[in-house]
């Protein structure tokens, strides 16, 4: 259940509404039956809409005392008598767009009422803020700096000079922005640092020469970055990351790699410099992207990974090296099996 300290709750809402929302079909329950609130399956009470779409949780299904769940139509007869229930394609995108109405302020990572100009930010004259930026306690922005209305910096941000950020974005709190363009309703969580130098030296015998990097970043429309990601400027071009993609906590991003529209990055991906990600491109935590390797649209790459080599569009691959899923799992059941025998030798 929400914490009514940090998301009121929420307005009663019908069962029908609910069904509208979530784009399903009530197929057992009253129309005007009120939900107040939702929660886990396991200690959901009477008022309380849960969903289902993961078999390892059929006996808390079995035993749940909520009063709806959006579920899949091949699981309802799972669903205990006097739940009522709410039949939908995809429970769990159902299940987002009915927080979203319910939990509106959820959808957008700042603090709920934040607004206005603090008097302890440090805002150099040169800057043009449009009208609706709010900006926290602590901030510094730089001379040149632009940034679009409802724009929110949270406190201790700071934006370099010169960088463009959109409309209605949210600049985390103790996030850093240097050479940087941000396009709109993009945003950053706490800690982010974009724009720092990449990580170039031409090594030799005499010592590491430090190349400077002369790119920028460019972070397209619709993009949210997780706490304490990092993203590198360009060396020679710029480092891009494309509308809509979703990159977890704690990725690292090299100079000139440039990521396509809607990608996924799960937590602690690093991808080296210069490499490039084509659209609708999705890879799992702790995985590693060697340089300059192209990946391309629509591959997945399983966790734990590392990718050396190019991926053709729509490849799924996995393992060290990264490799197609199904000789992958073929080679780890032929060591399975190998190792077995050497057991019982």
């Amino acid at each position: 259940m929400s914490d009514p300290v940090f998301f009121p709750p929420v307005e009663p809402v019908s069962l029908e509404k609910i069904a509208e929302w979530a784009e399903a079909e009530l197929i057992r329950g009253t129309p005007g039956r009120l939900i107040a609130g939702v929660g886990p399956i396991e200690d959901a009470d009477d008022g309380v809409l849960v969903f289902f779409d993961n078999t390892a949780y059929l006996d808390k299904l079995s035993e749940t005392r909520a009063g709806a769940c959006i579920i899949a139509r091949k699981h309802v007869d799972k669903v205990p008598e006097g739940v009522a229930i709410l039949v939908s394609k995809d429970a769990y995108r159902s299940w987002a767009k009915v927080l979203a109405q319910l939990y509106p302020d959820a959808m957008v990572p700042k603090p709920a009422g934040f607004q206005g100009i603090s008097d302890r930010a440090s805002i150099d004259p040169s800057a043009v803020l449009e009208e609706g930026v709010a900006v926290g306690s602590g901030v510094v922005i730089g001379a040149g700096v632009q940034i679009g209305s409802g724009t929110a910096i949270l406190p201790n941000a700071v934006i370099g000079p010169g960088c463009t950020i959109g409309r209605d974005c949210v600049i985390g709190a103790n996030s850093t922005l240097q050479h940087a363009i941000l396009g709109d309703r993009v945003y950053l969580h706490p800690g982010v640092c974009i724009g720092q130098d990449g990580f170039g030296y031409a090594m030799g015998a005499g010592g590491h020469l430090k190349v400077p990097q002369v790119g920028r970043v460019v972070i397209q429309d619709n993009v949210e970055i997780g706490a304490n990601t990092t993203i590198d400027r360009g060396a020679n071009r710029d480092t891009i990351v494309g509308e809509g993609t979703r990159i977890d906590n704690q990725v690292q991003i090299g100079h000139n790699v440039i990521i396509g529209r809607h990608c996924v990055l799960v937590s602690q991906v690093g991808l080296s410099g210069s490499c490039s990600l084509e659209d609708f491109v999705a890879i799992g935590g702790q995985t590693g992207v060697r340089g300059h390797v192209r990946i391309g649209m629509g591959a997945q790459i399983a966790a734990v990974s590392v990718v050396g080599e190019d991926v053709p569009a729509g490849g799924r691959y996995g393992g060290t090296p990264a490799k197609p899923v199904k000789q992958w799992f073929r080679e780890m059941a032929a060591l399975r099996k190998l190792a077995e025998r050497g057991g019982g030798s």
